[in-house]
C-alpha cells in the first residue's frame, strides 16, 4: 500500500490515499462531491455513488454513512481541494472538471503502476479490502468497521475478511488466557527415574 502511494503519479496520490484509508467503494470515491466533505467535522459524508458517469443514491440505505477523516485522509483532501476545489463539484475529476472514468484510470494509472512496481495484477477494488484488513488488524471493533464500509451488519465482514485477521490479532486463545490471569491448570510433570548401572 505504501509503495503504491509513494510511487503513483502525483495527481493521483490523494485519490489512492483516500481509497486505501477509507475503504470507500469505487463509485463512492469517484462520485464524491465537495459538498459532502466536511472539513470542520473531519468527516466524509457518503451519500451518492457514480454509475455510468452520473451520481445516484447509494447502493443501499446502509451505504449512507459518515467516514472520519484520519490524519492522512484529511491532509490528502486539503491538498486535493487546493487542486480541484475551484474547478469542479467533484473531489476527484479530470481536467474538464468531470468525474473520473474508472475504466480509464484503471488502464492508464492503476495497472501500469502495479506492473512498474512488480506487483501482482489486481483490481482497484482491492484498496477497499486493504482498508478493511487494516481496520480489523489494528483491533477496531468489527461493528465499527462494518459501518465504515457501509455494511448493514458484521455478517458480510466476517464472511469476507475473517481469514485475514487471526495472524494479525493473535486469535489463538491467548487473549482469553490473559483474561483468566494465567490460572489455567497445567499438567503435572512426570517423574523421571534414573537407572543406575
Amino acid at each position: 500500500m505504501q509503495r503504491i502511494i509513494d510511487n503513483v503519479r502525483a495527481d493521483y496520490c490523494n485519490y489512492y490515499t483516500v481509497r486505501f484509508f477509507t475503504g470507500m467503494r469505487t463509485g463512492e470515491v469517484d462520485g464524491l462531491k465537495w459538498k459532502n466533505v466536511d472539513f470542520a467535522k473531519r468527516e466524509i459524508l457518503v451519500r451518492e455513488t457514480l454509475i455510468n458517469g452520473e451520481t445516484e443514491y447509494t447502493k443501499t440505505d446502509g451505504s449512507q454513512r459518515e467516514i472520519p477523516m484520519f490524519g492522512q485522509v484529511y491532509d490528502a483532501l486539503k491538498t486535493q481541494y487546493a487542486a480541484t476545489g475551484h474547478m469542479s463539484k467533484y473531489v476527484f475529476c479530470n481536467q474538464l472538471g468531470q468525474p473520473l472514468d474508472h475504466n480509464n484510470v484503471t488502464k492508464r494509472v492503476w495497472y501500469p503502476l502495479l506492473k512498474s512496481l512488480g506487483l501482482t495484477k489486481r483490481r482497484p477494488y482491492q484498496t477497499r479490502h486493504t482498508a478493511a484488513t487494516l481496520f480489523l488488524a489494528s483491533g477496531e471493533n468489527p461493528e465499527w468497521v462494518a459501518r465504515m464500509l457501509g455494511h448493514s451488519s458484521t455478517e458480510m465482514l466476517f464472511k469476507v475478511y475473517s481469514r485475514y485477521v487471526p495472524n494479525a490479532t493473535r486469535m489463538d486463545g491467548s487473549a482469553f488466557e490473559r483474561l483468566l490471569g494465567n490460572t489455567t491448570p497445567t499438567k503435572p510433570q512426570q517423574e523421571h527415574r534414573h537407572e543406575t548401572a
